[in-house]
Parts: structure tokens; C-alpha cells; sequence
């Protein structure tokens, strides 16, 4: 359970966080290239500058989170 956790500007780059709770949590600017984040629970979270390219975000719950 990683829900409102701090990990801005965090080299998550190829993690497997499949299935994860990280609802209300802090990405901005992390590195999430090519991460594993399907069915993962993104809601609420900021994820403003993060990298996501080539991030599997297949059925991720992605309500009300920040991607600017």
C-alpha cells in the first residue's frame, strides 16, 4: 500500500507496481518510463512532469490525479 506516499522525483523506470494502491500519492517529476502500472489505483495522485513514456497504464485508475 503505497497510498500518499512521497516519491517525487523517483526513478521508478521498469517497476512492477501492477495492481498498487497509490491513491493520493506524490509522483510529480518521478521517472515511470516503460513501469508496469496496469489495474493500478492512481487516483488523486499528482503525476505533474512525471515521465510515463512507454508505462503500461492498461485499467489504471486514474480519477481526479494531476497529469499536467
Amino acid at each position: 500500500n503505497l497510498s500518499n506516499a512521497n516519491l517525487s522525483n523517483a526513478n521508478l523506470s521498469n517497476a512492477n507496481l501492477s495492481n498498487a494502491n497509490l491513491s493520493n500519492a506524490n509522483l510529480s517529476n518521478a521517472t515511470n518510463a516503460a513501469a508496469h502500472l496496469s489495474n493500478a489505483n492512481l487516483s488523486n495522485a499528482n503525476l505533474s512532469n512525471a515521465n510515463l513514456s512507454n508505462a503500461n497504464l492498461s485499467n489504471a485508475n486514474l480519477s481526479n490525479a494531476n497529469l499536467s
